[in-house]
């Protein structure tokens, strides 16, 4: 199991979703402070470039100097935490959108529970093969 892609790729998306929820909560409880600067959570894009396979040759790293031309391994694949200050809620600078962070939230919760329902039937197949039955 622990040499298995397709489980990384679920639990990084897992860690990545969960990240989100973080940064949506925060979202949420600051949408009356003036000035804060709304949060969001990119990492489906390094996960998809890492499993749809580079587009063009990637660069060989062959020194830790060595800028990589993508993320190489699905434990390189880092979910990073944007603040958003180009847009404009309200007129104290507050850029949080209670509606959209609630979608969000709504998004990313089907989302973790899809990814969890899938985690668990992968596992009862191991069970299932562990067992022999």
């Amino acid at each position: 199991m622990m040499g298995d892609f397709n489980w990384k790729v679920m639990e990084k998306d897992l860690e990545g979703l969960s990240r989100r929820f973080e940064s949506t909560s925060k979202n949420l409880a600051n949408a009356n402070t003036p000035h804060y600067a709304r949060r969001n959570v990119s990492f489906e894009d390094q996960l998809r470039d890492l499993i749809d396979g580079p587009r063009r040759l990637p660069m060989k790293v062959t020194d830790k100097g060595h800028i990589p031309s993508g993320p190489l391994t699905v434990s390189s694949v880092t979910p990073e935490e944007i603040k958003i200050f180009d847009e404009k809620y309200r007129l104290d600078g507050n850029n949080v959108d209670p509606e959209r962070e609630m979608a969000v939230m709504s998004q990313t919760r089907m989302a973790y529970a899809a990814i969890s329902r899938f985690a668990a039937k992968k596992s009862s197949l191991y069970r299932l093969v562990i067992g022999g039955r």
